[in-house]
């Protein structure tokens, strides 16, 4: 087994201990650098990286291969890459970037397959001059995204 299988089944094995944890991304560098990226449904705490961390180190022998690990949250600016971020995310704002537009609106709906965003703009009046507020919806399937990031509020 390789390192790379190692560590993958050993962080496999360390979230099935804590379920509302899923995995981001794992990277192992050629210097064997184990990164973890982690997210949670209510928000990753300090503990659970360390429980992670200490999951996978307790397994792995140092002396068998030299390596460092770096386990931590998604940070509050990454883009969402997993489904399961949308859902955790409903009723937040985000900043949608496709093909052909980019779009700032609250995330209403996340199933499976695509994600519902609404938000309110000012267009032309269909009568008369002027503007007028309009409520917009959109549809957009994960695979039309290229980045999602959530907006933070003060």
């Amino acid at each position: 087994m390789t390192f790379k299988e190692k560590v993958n089944l050993l962080l496999t094995e360390a979230l099935v201990e804590k379920p509302s944890l899923f995995l981001i991304d794992l990277t192992i560098t050629d210097a064997f650098k184990v990164i973890i990226t982690l997210d949670d449904d209510n928000g990753v705490a300090l503990q659970d990286c360390i429980d992670i961390s200490r999951a996978i180190d307790a397994s792995l022998d140092r002396e068998e291969q030299d390596y460092s690990m770096e386990v931590a949250s998604a940070g509050v600016s990454s883009p969402l890459k997993k489904i399961r971020q949308y859902k955790k995310n409903i009723g937040r704002t985000l900043i949608v970037k496709t093909n052909t537009e980019n779009i700032e609106a609250e995330l209403v709906e996340a199933n499976d397959d695509f994600v519902i965003l609404s938000w309110k703009a000012r267009e032309p009046k269909k009568i008369g001059k002027g503007k007028e507020t309009v409520q917009k919806t959109v549809q957009i399937p994960y695979t039309e995204i290229n980045e999602a990031i959530v907006t933070v509020t003060f």
